[in-house]
Formats: structure tokens, C-alpha cells, sequence
């Protein structure tokens, strides 16, 4: 296993439902991705951070999307799709994955902050292709396999005081 040194160039993946629907399930409470990047990265070469995001028809994230650009990660939207029926959706994995390997050329590091046990085999395909892999999530809702696979998991439930925003109301993508 690699150690992390000031040189490796690393790439951040942040699956932001999964993170808010963990955080808000678990602890009700919203998510430091201030934080959260701060530890991915942990005094390497950041190369580039993506937030995976969702637009709803209110547009009452846009302060939140904002905050994420400011802290240096890009985001990446996708508008809520919503079905006859009331079925909302808004699926992130494989644009995701697409990046990740697009982005793996340049970084010897990737790290995915999500616990969805559907990136274990992007996990594989990283790890096979020479690159350091590193999870980031909250360990009670995060694939067993997704923590196995992973060069590294950080459970991020071993310090909610870091990673947790104090003020619990949040009514973003709220259901």
C-alpha cells in the first residue's frame, strides 16, 4: 500500500446525495465538504475536485452549488428528472466513473467520496490500472465490498464533529 506524500497529484469524486442522504439519515445534519477536501486531499497536489450535484426546478440550491465553487471543487449539475407517478431521479454513477477514468491519467490518486457499493468496480478498474484508490463515506451506510476494495477507507462517522455542519435544518433534496 501506498503512503500518501506531498507529491502524489490527486483527483477528488464527491457523490453529494450520497454524502446529504447519509448525513441527513444518520445524524440529521448536513455535510463539511469544506472539510471533507481538506482531508482528501491531505497536503498533496490537488489536480481537481468534482461535486456531483442536482438541480431542482426551485433552483434553492444555487447558494449551495456557489459554496462548493468557492471552496475549489467544480460542480457538476444534472437536473432532477421527475416521472409520471412522483418518481424523482437524478443518478450520478455513471458520469462519475467516466470522469474518474478520464481524470486517472494525470493523478496518482482518486479518491471517491461515497459509500454506493456501484463504484466497486471502478474501484478494481483504478486499482488495476496502477492508481491509488481512497473512499471517503460514512461507514454504517457504505458497501462492505466499497471498504474492502479501497486502497484506504475513511469512515467519516470517527469524527462527525469535523465533518458535520452543526445547524441541522437542510431542506435541500429533501424528500
Amino acid at each position: 500500500m501506498t503512503i500518501k506524500n506531498k507529491d502524489q497529484r490527486v483527483a477528488v469524486f464527491i457523490d453529494v446525495q450520497n454524502l446529504y442522504h447519509s448525513a441527513k439519515n444518520l445524524y440529521q445534519a448536513r455535510v463539511n465538504f469544506g472539510e471533507i477536501l481538506k482531508n482528501a486531499v491531505s497536503a498533496r497536489k490537488l489536480i481537481r475536485a468534482f461535486a456531483y450535484v442536482v438541480r431542482t426546478k426551485t433552483g434553492e440550491e444555487k447558494p449551495f452549488f456557489d459554496a462548493l465553487i468557492n471552496m475549489g471543487i467544480e460542480t457538476r449539475v444534472k437536473d432532477l428528472q421527475e416521472y409520471y407517478g412522483g418518481l424523482k431521479k437524478a443518478d450520478w454513477d455513471v458520469g462519475m466513473a467516466v470522469d474518474a477514468i478520464k481524470s486517472a491519467e494525470g493523478v496518482d490518486a482518486i479518491v471517491l467520496v461515497s459509500g454506493d457499493g456501484d463504484f466497486s468496480p471502478l474501484v478494481e478498474y483504478l486499482k488495476n490500472h496502477g492508481k491509488r484508490v481512497e473512499v471517503m463515506a460514512f461507514g454504517k451506510s457504505t458497501s462492505s465490498k466499497l471498504k474492502e476494495e479501497a486502497d484506504e477507507f475513511v469512515d467519516l462517522e470517527t469524527n462527525v464533529d469535523k465533518y458535520l455542519l452543526k445547524q441541522k435544518k437542510w431542506p435541500l433534496f429533501s424528500k
